[in-house]
């Protein structure tokens, strides 16, 4: 017989379901604002054109890093022991995202800085209408790991080939990754419900994040493509 795990958000108290819900968007926002004021801090220094060319050039090896670092800080956001090491993990995130998207935002700010604005705002609305979907629906979307995990290695092989030999992957390729981001939304946002312990609102929030920055990062490389 199957016991209902009763740390589950779902299993919870509705006070205790709408506390998480709360805070797993409140520190969504407050790791996008995080990003956002390191990017521009970043890119209002002179040697930001100099880091964003060797961050470039040496792209296989920050790929590779930023994947170690998001295994490292996911473990540390799902820590059941220590607050610190949650927050530590979701701040070690946002900075090698921050990273990640650093010679991308640079070429956008001195070729098309409103490009920047515009895939703002469409990640935005993309997320918002996402997030409602999965909130009116309270479907559980947790069949597309398997859809997502599989299409991820895929379009890393793709990125993979494409920077050895030296090939352009075009705007097909970001759509489609922007679909990929949508689907990492859905899934994140219903494993808030489904899946996530009432404590680890943390965790939930670097996963939102996840995808919300992969859209984001999408989006702009379409709007920069149609310069």
């Amino acid at each position: 017989m199957e016991y209902a795990n009763p740390y589950v958000v779902a299993n919870a108290e509705a006070s205790e379901r709408t506390l998480f819900i709360r805070r797993t968007y409140i520190h969504l926002a407050l790791a996008i604002a995080a990003f956002a004021g390191l990017e521009a801090f970043i890119l209002s220094q002179s040697w930001a054109g100099q880091l964003a060319q060797t961050l470039s050039s040496s792209w296989m090896l920050v790929l590779g890093g930023f994947m170690l670092v998001s295994w490292l800080s996911n473990s540390w956001a799902m820590s059941s022991t220590s607050k610190g090491a949650q927050y530590l993990g979701l701040g070690l995130f946002v900075a090698a995202e921050a990273l990640l998207f650093l010679p991308l935002l640079y070429i956008a700010k001195t070729y098309d800085p409103e490009a920047i604005g515009k895939a703002g705002v469409m990640t935005a609305f993309l997320f918002g209408g996402i997030t409602l979907v999965a909130f009116t629906t309270k479907a559980d979307f947790s069949f597309l790991r398997g859809f997502i995990t599989v299409a991820s290695f895929v379009a890393l092989g793709f990125i993979v080939v494409s920077y050895f030999f030296g090939y352009n992957l075009g705007t097909l390729f970001s759509g489609a990754m922007v679909l990929l981001a949508g689907a990492s939304v859905l899934y994140s946002t219903s494993n808030l419900i489904h899946q996530y312990r009432t404590t680890q609102y943390v965790a939930a929030a670097l996963s939102l994040f996840a995808g919300v920055a992969l859209m984001f990062y999408y989006i702009l490389s379409i709007f920069m493509s149609r310069r």
